[in-house]
């Protein structure tokens, strides 16, 4: 039996890794200073697999931005325009890598990055690859050797973790018609058998492709692609031996294909479908070894040992223990670092966690005792495995009858607005007065080293609570005049009481608890903290009404009241699994809905409940839709109907494709949705159009995620494909996201930039 991990955190136990990227960007640290960084935690990283007694440790999962981007630039996949980055002066590699990430805006060149979406059902966002008409791919980077030969160097035969083939290309995009880009699958291997050659040159004996495509609905097309890749890379390196790693859903229907392809290791996710073990032991060949991804890498609860160890039973009675490898259910990427940073927590719940270092050792521990190790530590440890597991399970802290009584007693009239949208309309045209191509922001302006070390201060006591508000009151103030004063004509408070939008709202959420180091990368940089959802979920006191009130009181201007929605608390945090995702999420809306009624009551008549992860949730198999989106719509209207008809209710959503859900989007009857559209130049605009989606409409209009300044001419463009499509008289302008990782100068350049677009476009709609 032998153990393996997919891939570890890559941001470092304490964000080494971001830090040092926002000093090389902003010119800080060296090149030579940020690649020490990554060096020192990929050998941290193979070390504490190394310690703890993994059999294969993967190498090439480390990234400086995003593991697809790093294969796009490894594959030569790089688009045109970037072809002059790397003519500049002084740009490296690594500059022209960046640039494909975040754009370009310096040495007389003004490029737009790369599109970006989630990474499947995730919180991650990926870059998505730009592929063309008969294109040419080369091997364009050593980064997959520089790696191996690193953990090589630190003692360490390690396994290369490579995106596979078909999926790298089922990731991306064509930017041209008529074609498809699986046609591009014989050009792209040539560039894999290049890469795999001077693997096997280095040494490497196992090599990983992650196939996450093989547990989605793939078409005939794409199995017989994996067919004749598989086919042609064992003809090409019958010694190398190969583990497919499927992860986020079971095999289901893809099982004969899975178990077909010409490799040594099948990996499955039995976290998320534990179902499909049965079905694999039934149809898995003899050359076919089975690992089985029993640890929750998406999750950070304490792995079940029992049940863990009742699956690697039933495998091993019909497999044999050689032909048996216990990780992982995915990637760790998805989990913090290390429990051990948390001193915190409560003792009671921090017992029922784990993160990637003791997921590690779980996934060693559940080999020993399935191999029937005499160790007492390990045995001592199997014991106290069963009283966490069966003291979760009884604590007084997780239930609340009150809670359980009110979610049971929701009817459908609770998730119904009074009246329909059109009636709505009327009467929010007659209170709010707005004119045509509005203009709004998303909520968050950017939170400063300044407001951030004020939040630093009062948690450690060096301010006081009143001297913390009457700082922000000030920040408010300054950012609600400055709104004023460049004509936004709904304003939003900027939010610089809040750290994260979800954290915010849990830290004054019964069921909630929070990490202090428990953070997982979003993209890039960027790095969350997602709460801990524990137990049944209430809302003790209002959240928002305080700043939202006082925002109003400063302005005569409309102020929006900024939440986030149900679903998306859910989505980006980390989930108690001991009952329905659905029933915690009814929880969540109640609790919102408290909020959302006590904002209306204190004057706020425009209120967004943001829902960026509406499309993330979705199940990855299409049948499993409808279920998950019933509960989620439902959720969204339970928290926003409890308001009169000439309040107006917004929500935001980013980086989705709407074209499969834009019924359900309509269902959740918000007055106004905004969305991210700059970086797809309004494509996503297109499902809203085919569908004459009823509501109105704020197609961003300049992508936040890249510090580039677009011009008044790109937004003046973009909102005429967006007329294009949609009637003016439903068409908002605003940014893409919110503002809180942007810096003030390009925020107000910006800005200033987008009222000027929308004014033009209103007066070009008048002529």
């Amino acid at each position: 039996m032998q153990t393996h991990i997919l891939g570890y955190p890559r941001i470092g136990g304490k964000r080494e890794l971001k830090k040092a990227c926002e000093q090389y960007w902003s010119g800080k640290i060296l090149l030579e200073e940020l690649l020490t960084t990554g060096r020192n935690i990929c050998t941290q990283n193979w070390n504490i697999q190394k310690d703890a007694g993994i059999d294969l440790i993967p190498c090439n999962d480390f990234s400086y931005y995003d593991q697809v981007l790093d294969m796009s630039l490894v594959v030569g996949a790089i688009p045109r325009r970037y072809h002059e980055v790397v003519l500049k002066k002084n740009n490296s590699e690594l500059d022209l890598y960046f640039a494909m990430a975040r754009g370009y805006q310096k040495d007389g060149l003004d490029i737009t990055a790369m599109e970006m979406t989630k990474w499947f059902d995730t919180n991650y966002h990926y870059i998505v690859p730009e592929f063309y008409k008969n294109q040419q791919f080369k091997l364009s980077s050593d980064k997959i050797f520089n790696e191996f030969a690193g953990a090589k160097q630190a003692g360490i035969s390690a396994k290369p973790v490579i995106i596979g083939l078909v999926s790298y290309l089922l990731l991306g995009k064509e930017k041209e018609e008529g074609f498809d880009k699986l046609d591009l699958a014989g050009n792209l291997l040539s560039v894999y058998t290049e890469i795999l050659t001077k693997l096997q040159e280095q040494g490497a004996e196992w090599i990983q492709f992650d196939e996450p495509f093989l547990a989605l609905d793939l078409t005939d097309k794409a199995k017989e692609t994996y067919q004749y890749i598989y086919s042609e890379i064992r003809k090409r390196f019958p010694k190398l031996k190969f583990i497919v790693a499927t992860y986020f859903e079971g095999l289901k229907n893809n099982l004969s294909l899975a178990v077909s392809l010409p490799v040594n290791v099948l990996h499955t996710d039995l976290v998320r479908n534990p179902e499909q073990l049965e079905d694999i032991l039934n149809v898995i060949p003899e050359s076919l070894s089975l690992s089985l991804g029993l640890v929750d890498g998406r999750n950070i609860w304490k792995n079940d040992y029992e049940k863990s160890l009742s699956f690697i039973r039933k495998a091993v009675e019909k497999l044999g223990s050689e032909r048996v490898f216990i990780a992982p259910s995915c990637s760790l990427l998805h989990s913090p670092c290390d429990l051990d940073f948390e001193t915190n927590l409560n003792p009671e719940i921090k017992n029922w966690l784990a993160f990637s270092k003791q997921k590690v050792k779980e996934v060693v521990s559940l080999k020993e005792i399935a191999s029937g190790t005499e160790n007492e530590n390990i045995l001592a440890e199997f014991e106290e495995n069963k009283k966490a597991i069966e003291n979760r399970k009884t604590s007084s802290l997780i239930h609340n009858n009150e809670v359980k009584q009110r979610t049971n007693a929701v009817t459908e009239e609770d998730a119904q607005r009074k009246n329909i949208f059109k009636i709505r309309k009327e009467k929010q045209q007659k209170a709010l007065q707005l004119p045509l191509f509005p203009t709004t922001t998303i909520g968050s302006f950017p939170q400063t080293t300044e407001v951030r070390s004020w939040r630093a201060k009062l948690k450690k006591g060096e301010l006081t609570a009143e001297q913390y508000d009457t700082l922000l009151k000030e920040e408010t103030q300054r950012t609600i005049r400055w709104q004023e004063e460049i004509g936004i004509d709904v304003l939003v408070h900027g939010e610089f009481e809040r750290n994260d939008m979800v954290e915010y709202f849990g830290e004054q959420l019964e069921g909630f608890t929070f990490t202090k180091n428990g953070w997982v990368q979003s993209y890039g940089s960027r790095c969350v903290k997602p709460p801990v959802i524990f137990g049944d979920v209430s809302r003790p006191d209002p959240m928002t009404v305080y700043w939202s009130q006082y925002a109003q009181s400063q302005t005569e201007k409309w102020v929006k009241g900024m939440l986030t929605g149900p679903v998306t608390i859910l989505q980006w945090s980390f989930v108690r699994d001991d009952q329905p995702r659905s029933e915690t999420c009814k929880q969540i809306a109640l609790a919102i809905r408290d909020e959302v009624v006590d904002l209306e009551r204190a004057g706020i008549r425009i209120i967004q409940i943001d829902e960026p992860a509406i499309r993330e949730g979705l199940p990855l198999r299409k049948t499993d839709w409808q279920n998950y989106l019933k509960w989620a719509v439902e959720a969204f209207r339970i928290s926003a109907s409890g308001v009169e008809d000439a309040t107006q209710i917004h929500t935001h959503m980013c980086y989705s494709e709407f074209n499969d859900i834009i019924e359900n989007i309509a269902d959740m009857d918000a007055d106004v949705i905004t969305i991210e559209c700059s970086r797809s130049q309004m494509e996503l605009l297109n499902a809203f159009a085919d569908f004459k989606y009823p509501n109105e409409i704020g197609p961003g209009v300049y992508d936040i995620h890249s510090p580039r300044i677009p011009s008044k001419e790109e937004m003046i463009e973009l909102l005429r494909k967006a007329q294009n499509v949609i009637p003016a008289n439903q068409l908002w302008v605003n940014p893409d996201c919110g503002l809180k990782t942007r810096h003030w100068e390009e925020t107000e350049k910006a800005l200033i930039a987008m009222v000027a677009a929308a004014k033009e476009a209103s007066v070009e709609y008048a002529l």
